[in-house]
Formats: structure tokens, sequence, C-alpha cells
């Protein structure tokens, strides 16, 4: 995890409030006020970083990182993590990489964005993969049922919940403070990812759209249920970004 994460007050206050909502000790309701406390912070972080690196660009670069994901379910936890990303305002591309130290393949993710949007991915998905994996882990195959095409289509289900619901809460975080900037943070947000664009296009000229994914176990939609419910309803607001997240 990046550095920055650790020493900025809002985001470590931010890490331990996350750390209670995951706690399996927790109650759904007592998580989701945990969470919403959270989410409540890192919007409010977003937007400032945004805003005085308009003034101040030195505080808060376009930058790009790359994480390597490895263990099961390989190709769901890095769907995971491009949608978190490009749901805040972010690119990524992945592509696949044998380690010779373990003798396995790997997935290296190159990501694309500004230094508080990747600190924020980073985060949120460190804490949704642990919410999803003990999730998926209460699922019940349909007697049967191939126990891992369960636990993908549940995957699936969640991220699709959840991004959606960072869609709708990266919106309305930019309509809160354009109320009360007179509708600058909008223009400043769009410029922001039209320079993260232009950076990833450059660096990946060629890049492809991975192909969908045919997913045949029946747990798409108990995936979905608890991704509606990590994502905690519509005030859930998280950041600084991407009014048309996922609308395709």
């Amino acid at each position: 995890m990046h550095n920055h994460q650790q020493t900025h007050p809002k985001l470590a206050q931010v890490r331990a409030i996350l750390a209670k909502a995951e706690d399996p000790a927790a109650s759904p309701e007592e998580s989701q006020a945990y969470f919403a406390k959270a989410a409540h912070l890192m919007s409010k972080y977003g937007i400032e970083r945004a805003m005085v690196a308009e003034s101040l660009p030195e505080t808060d670069k376009p930058t790009n990182r790359i994480m390597i994901e490895q263990g099961s379910y390989l190709l769901d936890r890095v769907n995971l993590l491009m949608s978190i990303v490009e749901a805040l305002g972010g690119q990524s591309v992945r592509r696949r990489a044998y380690d010779p130290q373990t003798g396995k393949y790997v997935q290296k993710v190159e990501m694309y964005g500004y230094e508080s949007v990747l600190d924020r991915a980073e985060m949120l998905y460190t804490s949704l993969l642990l919410q999803a994996f003990n999730g998926m882990e209460k699922g019940r195959p349909l007697p049967g049922e191939s126990t891992t095409a369960y636990r993908k289509a549940w995957l699936s289900g969640f991220r699709s919940a959840v991004t959606k619901r960072l869609g709708v809460a990266e919106r309305a975080a930019v309509e809160e403070a354009d109320r009360q900037l007179g509708g600058k943070a909008e223009l400043v947000l769009a410029k922001r990812e039209d320079t993260i664009r232009a950076m990833f296009k450059a660096a990946h000229p060629k890049v492809r759209t991975a192909p969908k994914r045919r997913l045949t176990g029946s747990g798409w939609r108990e995936g979905a249920e608890a991704g509606k419910r990590a994502e905690l309803g519509t005030n859930t607001r998280l950041g600084s970004g991407r009014r048309q997240a996922f609308a395709r």
C-alpha cells in the first residue's frame, strides 16, 4: 500500500474506521454505521485534495502504480480493483505475468490516477475484498453446483453492485461540492479525468477491452445483494470524480 495512506491523518482515521466495519463480530447495522462514517471522511478528503491541487499542483500529482495480485479467484480480485479505480476517476490495465519465484502466474495491474484517487482506490479495494470474501464463503451453492462456479458468480454480482453504488456516490459528492463552490468542483474534476485519460492513452495506445466472461454459477444475485449492503445505500459518498461511472 502506498506510504501516503499511512501518513495522512484523515486517511489513517478512515482506515481505522474501516477496520471496525470489516470486523466479523460487528452486526450489519454496526458495520454500516462505521462504513458510512469512513465514506464521509473519504469523500471530504478526495474533494479537498482535488481543489487544493488546482492551486498547488505539487500536492496531488498524476501518477501510475503497479499492484501484483495472486491467489485464488485471481481475475475476480483484479476486476474488483480495476472497477474501483475507474469509478473514482482513474484508468487501469492488467496483464498476466509469470513469477519465477513461485512458478505461478500473477496479474499485474497498472493504475493511472492522481495520488489521492489511487490512495482511496487501494484503501477501498483492501476493505471491499475482505468483505467480499467473508460474504462469499457464507453463500450456499445449489445442490450439485460447483462451489467455484457459484463463488465466481457471487463475486461478479458483488462487484457489479459495488461499482454502481460508487458511481452514484461519486455524483453525489460532486453535486454537494458544487453547491458549496458554485460549480467549480465539476470543472476541476473533469479536467483531472481528461489528464489521466490522456496519460493512460499515451502509455497504452493499443490497449483492448478484455472479452466478457461467461459465468454460469447461481451466486450472482446473492453477491449483488451483499454489494448493495457494502455500499450502504444512496447517501454514501466516496470521493472526487466520475459522474458517468459504469453507465455502460
